[in-house]
């Protein structure tokens, strides 16, 4: 088993606050490809982890754009790596609103469709509440957008535990 180091939410946090409003050079910009949404909360969820999974199908890394993970820009993928990880990476839980904390990931859904998007939590006003957290993604760009003025059926919150070195 890896050992575990804590996730630098400042670091994450940092990087998201840099981003959210512009693209990294580093990586390609998947907008019109399918959406930038998960692209930007794996950028930051590797500045906070500094690990990236090599694993081949299930792992979770971005080396160029036709040499990535599916987990590295596709929701649900994000999703079944963070919760299922146990090897090399960032790893999450499933929790409750209550639970959320700077530098942690919501994906939103409608009840005819799979989770579609990817958000990072940038900022926290109050106890974690859909009225207290505000959010930064891609795709159609925010910074500092407040939660509660999303529209989704389905909404699912992964609080970051940990990176497997």
């Amino acid at each position: 088993m890896p050992s575990v180091s804590a996730y630098n939410r400042k670091k994450a946090l940092e990087y998201a606050n840099n981003w959210a409003l512009r693209r990294n050079p580093n990586y390609l910009d998947f907008s019109k490809l399918g959406g930038d949404c998960t692209n930007f909360c794996s950028q930051c969820l590797f500045a906070g982890s500094g690990t990236m999974n090599y694993t081949p199908v299930y792992g979770w890394f971005y080396i160029n754009s036709s040499n990535r993970s599916a987990s590295w820009t596709g929701v649900n993928y994000l999703f079944n790596f963070l919760t299922s990880n146990k090897s090399k990476g960032p790893f999450a839980a499933q929790a409750d609103v209550s639970a959320i904390e700077l530098g942690d990931i919501i994906q939103l859904g409608r009840v005819s469709a799979p989770f579609h998007h990817s958000l990072v939590v940038t900022r926290i006003d109050g106890p974690p509440s859909i009225d207290t957290i505000f959010i930064s993604t891609h795709t159609y760009d925010f910074h500092n957008r407040p939660l509660n003025t999303y529209e989704y059926d389905k909404i699912r919150f992964l609080h970051i535990k940990g990176v497997y070195k």
